[in-house]
């Protein structure tokens, strides 16, 4: 098989299964339900819930929950569907689908990246989905903002979905694979500056917060949400390095999966 034609096979591993997870996730309407509808029942119950209470001291004026809390549930959207679809990671491997795959005669960076794009793919769309109530949120969008907003989903998707992977890959239990969840990848979410700007942290949740590499992905969000100059982007880290960290993250946890998934078993 020469270099040209293996290429074709690869790519058309990939795109193969990306196509398989976007059937798969359709076909499963409770992955629909608990990907988008829980982010938005999230939103809505702290955005009308905690109302008027919400006061951020670290942020000029006045603002609504529900504006403040908008960006978080974007996150809180790809970071859920990234996990619905990685954990089918362990679903086929006990069905046996996996190592199907896997003997396969094709690259298993093709594997990686097919399962990666799908995951991400879905958590592009429902994430720019949920774009359509962006008024409800009290945000009128530029045509500047709206396509950063979109570039950024699209890069959180990427590397959230690209984390999910290098969790699930090596595990043989969804058990397992929801307990890290809860003890990591939603602590990540909520140390991202969803709730309360960083800002407003003190001591050690501060510096979590600071080192966190979720915080500068929503913290892009936040820059296309505003026009330049908007009081509400005081205190945001530089716009640049907001996309410099999300791009370089995105970028190491793709490395991982072609390197966790190009390992064979014993070594």
């Amino acid at each position: 098989m020469n270099a040209s034609t293996s290429v074709k096979v690869n790519m058309l591993a990939s795109l193969t299964l990306l196509q398989r997870e976007m059937v798969r996730f359709l076909r499963q309407k409770n992955r629909v339900i608990g990907a988008l509808a829980t982010p938005v029942v999230f939103w809505l119950l702290l955005g009308y819930g905690v109302g008027n209470s919400f006061r951020d001291g670290a942020l000029p004026g006045e603002i609504s929950y529900l504006e403040y809390y908008y960006p978080g549930m974007l996150v809180m959207i790809i970071l859920f569907t990234a996990i619905f679809s990685t954990i089918s990671i362990i679903e086929d491997r006990r069905e046996g689908f996996l190592q199907s795959v896997l003997v396969a005669p094709v690259s298993r960076a093709s594997i990686a990246l097919g399962k990666v794009l799908g995951g991400a793919a879905l958590a592009t769309l429902q994430a720019a989905l949920m774009l359509a109530v962006v008024g409800w949120a009290g945000f009128s969008l530029e045509w500047l903002g709206l396509l950063k907003i979109l570039l950024m989903i699209v890069l959180l998707s990427l590397a959230l979905t690209a984390l999910g992977y290098l969790i699930a890959w090596p595990m043989d239990s969804t058990m397992g694979f929801h307990a890290i969840m809860n003890i990591f990848l939603l602590p990540l979410w909520l140390l991202s500056g969803t709730l309360f700007s960083q800002e407003s942290a003190q001591g050690l949740v501060y510096w979590l917060m600071k080192l966190n590499p979720l915080t500068y992905g929503l913290a892009a969000l936040r820059y296309g949400f505003y026009p330049a100059g908007s009081p509400w982007l005081a205190g945001l880290p530089d716009e640049g390095l907001c996309y410099a960290v999300t791009l370089a993250s995105g970028l190491l946890l793709f490395a991982g999966c072609f390197a966790i998934t190009l390992r064979r078993p014993g070594h």
